[in-house]
């Protein structure tokens, strides 16, 4: 009696014999190809046009005055100097407007951080009369422009006492809508239920905020993080109106009044463009710290 081999015994014999299957690598086509290449090339071109100017910022804060004016746009500084930031750190009160836009930044981030979360959370998850009368009006106040309520912000500073203080620099700034709203909806993705089991535990309403849903909110208080960060490093407007002693300038105020010519005589382009340059790092390191953190808004959230 003779056998006869099955399909499969066959199909696992070649297997043997010939190996694991390898996977099939698929030639891109020509046309294909130049596309492809012609989209990298815009990419480049797009990328230099948009990097340099500021490029051209940082070459012409080490060139002189005289070269400076000689060929603005150009990325050689001929002759190489420090002088712009030697004389903004050792001939101006730069020192003085870099240290208080630090402390001003610092407070107003930690404050956005925590007011904005606390609110977040109260309008995602208290139940409260009027609360959505609150969270309409703070829709509203998104989309008034900012430049609309630099008088009535003004009129309360001044009212209230504290003018040309560091408490009217930052209070102010310590709660913004935009924060309040990607903490709302932030918390409104996360399950109720995780909320429930630590009340059952005889958790409080803030030990609930603070110890169980806060921590989740990781990647929303990471943008938090960084807008508030950037948004009151660069704030301008609002010291404006609420200082006018120079020991109070900050370093968007020094830098828009060096950069009008107000503080100096002549072009002085090098001194002006180190200052920018200097002003541009902070923010830059922040963003370059955090920006993986922020790709995932849904990370940390419990999905029923």
């Amino acid at each position: 009696m003779t056998a006869t081999a099955s399909p499969q015994t066959t199909v696992l014999a070649e297997q043997r014999i010939d190996g694991p299957s390898r996977p099939v690598k698929h030639r891109m086509s020509g046309k294909a190809l130049r596309w492809q290449i012609g989209l990298y090339v815009l990419l480049i071109v797009l990328a230099v046009i948009y990097l340099y100017p500021f490029l051209v910022q940082v070459a012409t804060s080490f060139k002189t005055d005289a070269a400076a004016a000689a060929d603005p746009i150009s990325l050689a500084p001929q002759p190489f100097t420090w002088a712009a930031y030697e004389r903004l750190f050792l001939n101006s009160d730069f020192p003085v407007w870099f240290g208080n836009s630090v402390v001003v930044t610092l407070f107003v981030t930690a404050g956005r951080v925590f007011f904005n979360s606390l609110a977040g959370y109260a309008l995602a998850r208290l139940q409260f009369r009027g609360r959505g009368v609150v969270f309409a009006a703070l829709i509203a106040v998104m989309a008034v422009p900012t430049v609309v309520l630099l008088i009535p912000k003004f009129l309360v500073i001044n009212q209230l006492g504290i003018y040309d203080s560091y408490a009217g620099m930052i209070l102010p700034l310590l709660v913004d809508a935009a924060g309040v709203f990607i903490m709302k909806n932030f918390f409104e993705s996360i399950p109720p239920s995780v909320e429930e089991q630590a009340r059952i535990d005889g958790a409080g309403t803030f030990r609930i905020f603070w110890s169980v849903v806060l921590p989740m909110a990781r990647p929303a208080l990471i943008t938090i993080v960084i807008l508030s960060f950037q948004g009151s490093w660069n704030e301008l407007s609002h010291f404006v109106i609420s200082t006018q002693s120079p020991e109070l300038t900050t370093l968007t105020k020094g830098v828009a009044a060096l950069a009008s010519g107000q503080l100096s005589q002549g072009s002085q382009f090098p001194l002006k463009l180190a200052a920018a340059a200097i002003m541009t790092i902070p923010v830059a390191v922040v963003f370059f710290i955090f920006q993986r953190r922020i790709m995932n808004a849904s990370e940390g959230a419990v999905k029923e």
